[in-house]
């Protein structure tokens, strides 16, 4: 596959793993930004992020998540990479195409296997198309091109690429593709120095109610701890994976990671990772996982073993609010779904995806799908703003 710039050949080849590219050669297209010795915008694009859930197994055979990574080279220097997948489902993505897969078997046709440009189970925005500085353009359209190209002519029924960036929806809208827009729900850090001045401008029976969870969260009889780096122990992993597997088994019926995920993260991530540990009686009970980027911190997953009151939002939202304003990032991002962030300081957030359909017919349909749904998810978003927990000249600022 190729695709041409005045004067030169990108050639787009198919990786299998990402053991046939050179990490430095990966990084230098995810995350070019760390060059200046800080983190990366976000750590999920990054070679080891993306290695750990490939060796660990929780991608490739038998998960329904095969690796197709792309990598466009150009005089023989890769100038842009995309984690792709064939997807046997539609598990672990986010952006739910549930409803086009069934009509799309009703008329005869087999959806499945799919192609998907992500972060398997990580619904985090960020770039998709990953292009290394000076050739974001030719990169771009080339990963674009070869992407759907492949899906051609592997007779696949579409490509998805889902958490992208506004710019990379907009430009790959531009190219043919359609364009989808949902929404989650994010915290931002308005310059606070501290969670009492967060409080000061909500309306007063919200900053109430947090005052009030936080209390009975932390008289839960132990101690709360945010801990990074070599901080973070094996032992930790142990009780985290406890965690993860309840949480997995209720919410999706068998965890996304494997146990040797978390064994990995340890060994090459965990300067990556705020885990949040609520001790009691001299046992983890509760956690939270959290990734951190240059400017914001990721909330991903949470679990126990004993039932607290008010702990789930204590570790996962309040705790990463303190961690985001300790360190200066700009926001919390909390993931999928889950109006009942709303009342706890995180407000809906527009996220993007583009799609492709080979059947013209099927295409035409859910690009008139999506217009409605857009036109409804900004109304949504205004809507759940309006009844967020800021005091209204608050409000009137964030709109």
């Amino acid at each position: 596959m190729t695709d041409q710039d005045p004067g030169a050949t990108v050639a787009v080849n198919v990786l299998t793993s990402l053991d046939q590219i050179a990490p430095e050669d990966w990084d230098a297209c995810g995350c070019p930004e760390t060059a200046d010795g800080g983190r990366p915008f976000d750590p999920f694009t990054t070679w080891r992020f993306l290695h750990a859930l490939e060796e660990s197994g929780s991608v490739g055979r038998g998960t329904g998540w095969e690796p197709r990574y792309l990598a466009a080279e150009l005089g023989g220097e890769v100038i842009a990479v995309a984690p792709l997948y064939a997807k046997g489902h539609s598990q672990g993505e986010y952006i739910f195409d549930h409803s086009w897969a069934h009509a799309y078997e009703r008329a005869g046709g087999d959806y499945y296997p799919k192609l998907q440009v992500a972060v398997p189970f990580t619904p985090v925005t960020g770039r998709r198309f990953l292009t290394k500085p000076g050739h974001e353009g030719t990169g771009l359209a080339a990963l674009v091109q070869g992407a759907v190209q492949f899906g051609a002519e592997n007779e696949l029924s579409s490509l998805h690429v889902t958490f992208c960036t506004e710019a990379e929806a907009i430009a790959g809208e531009r190219m043919g593709l359609l364009r989808r827009v949902t929404q989650q729900f994010h915290w931002e850090n308005r310059g606070y120095a501290d969670f009492d001045e967060f409080l000061a401008g909500l309306s007063s029976r919200k900053r109430k109610n947090i005052r009030k969870e936080r209390r009975t969260a932390q008289d839960f009889g132990g101690t709360i701890r945010t801990l990074t780096g070599d901080e973070i122990t094996a032992e930790h992993w142990d009780s985290f994976w406890h965690f993860y597997q309840d949480t997995g088994a209720r919410k999706w019926g068998t965890p996304y990671l494997t146990r040797a995920f978390f064994e990995i993260a340890h060994e090459t991530l965990r300067d990556d990772i705020a885990l949040v540990i609520c001790e009691r009686d001299g046992m983890d009970v509760a956690g939270a996982l959290n990734f951190i980027g240059r400017d914001a911190l990721y909330g991903r997953y949470w679990g126990c073993v004993e039932d607290h009151p008010c702990l789930h939002f204590e570790a996962c939202y309040y705790q990463a609010i303190d961690y985001a304003i300790a360190h200066g990032l700009d926001r919390v991002e909390a993931g999928a779904q889950g109006e009942h962030k709303l009342a706890r300081g995180y407000l809906p957030a527009e996220t993007h995806s583009l799609h492709w359909m080979a059947d013209r017919g099927f295409s035409e349909a859910v690009a008139r799908y999506l217009e409605e749904e857009r036109q409804a998810m900004g109304e949504e978003i205004e809507i759940l703003t309006a009844y967020g927990p800021f005091r209204k000249e608050e409000r009137e600022e964030q709109q």
